[in-house]
């Protein structure tokens, strides 16, 4: 998630453990720390694009690594405000800060890789945006309640850590729904799918994309809780399965398609590789979309890897998501020209 969603979520969780232990405004403080340390991983340059993504959300996202830093961390913390007493608290505080973060993490597709050092599966249930106001904002007004009046505060953040909590699990509700809805329409439509996946277009979680992943194409489509019927809309596109056959010792196109779970294209122009992470984005704009370079560049050993822009125009997919939102059935920007 975002980082101001995992600060308000860290802090939350801190001052709700401490209670009126200390004032309300070091666990506030310690709390939004804890809650932001995981991602500062995304500082590291591996020099290589891919390497970059997919050891993003690995050892400072592991729970193992976490749970053995949250104690040195309370020390620190309640030794500098001489409350060696309050160890303990200070502990299961800012433990529970430290590992909600790559909980709620895992909440989005991206992929966190909780179980380091025993397994670096990137588990990701997709239920949530990166970027959710509904989510956060329940966070954050408990958070300046509880500074602002700590009389009354503590209850206003417990009532926005549930809120948010609950709004978790109508996510994984409605994304259970959506993916009953996209089987059947998928059977109805003769259309072969080997696997799907179900994620919510950006800010909310009545719009949903749907990716069907058939052994030579993957189908696309968009649902919305508001739609009359339950039909989607599906466009076909070629996933390059000759080409990913073809160049799968490419070490970059071989990470790819485990961190992605197999939900990735490979095509080729002018002699250049390409691969794309079809789980974050939609057609045709994606935001992990690699140049893995040419067959002769490659020939000369290892070759980094490069991230390529293929962003949307943000003003034409703001105006496509409010109105696909409430229902319109309107195709997103830029997709008749990519369609096959």
């Amino acid at each position: 998630m975002d980082s101001l969603t995992q600060i308000a979520l860290g802090s939350a969780v801190t001052m709700a453990v401490m209670g009126r232990r200390t004032a309300a405004w070091k666990p506030a403080l310690w709390g939004a720390i804890a809650g932001t340390l995981p991602d500062l991983d995304a500082f590291i340059d591996h020099g290589d694009a891919v390497l970059n993504m997919v050891l993003h959300r690995g050892e400072s996202h592991a729970l193992f690594y976490l749970t053995l830093f949250a104690p040195l961390l309370a020390w620190g913390v309640s030794r500098l405000h001489g409350e060696g007493a309050l160890f303990r608290r200070w502990w299961l505080a800012l433990w529970l800060a430290l590992v909600t973060h790559p909980l709620l993490d895992t909440m989005t597709v991206y992929g966190t890789q909780l179980l380091l050092p025993f397994s670096n599966h990137p588990f990701g249930v997709g239920s949530v945006f990166i970027i959710d106001p509904a989510y956060t904002l329940p966070l954050i007004v408990g958070v300046v309640w509880a500074l602002s009046a700590p009389r009354t505060g503590l209850r206003a953040n417990a009532i926005g850590l549930l809120l948010s909590s609950a709004y978790l699990a109508w996510s994984v509700a409605a994304q259970h729904h959506v993916a009953q809805v996209a089987r059947d329409s998928l059977r109805q439509q003769g259309i072969a799918a080997d696997r799907l996946l179900v994620t919510p277009a950006p800010f909310n979680t009545v719009l949903w994309r749907v990716v069907a992943m058939g052994p030579t194409q993957y189908a696309e489509g968009h649902y919305s809780l508001l739609d009359e019927g339950r039909a989607i809309d599906w466009r076909r596109y070629t996933r390059g399965a000759a080409l990913a056959e073809r160049h799968a010792g490419v070490e970059g196109l071989r990470r790819m398609a485990a961190f992605t779970h197999g939900f990735f294209r490979v095509l080729e122009d002018g002699g250049r590789l390409y691969v794309t992470d079809l789980r974050m984005g939609q057609e045709p704009h994606y935001t992990f979309h690699f140049d893995l370079g040419t067959e002769a560049e490659r020939a000369n050993g290892p070759r980094a890897s490069r991230l390529q822009g293929m962003r949307i125009d943000v003003a034409q997919g703001l105006d496509w998501l409010w109105r696909r939102l409430w229902g319109e059935r309107v195709a997103p920007p830029g997709l008749r020209a990519q369609a096959d």
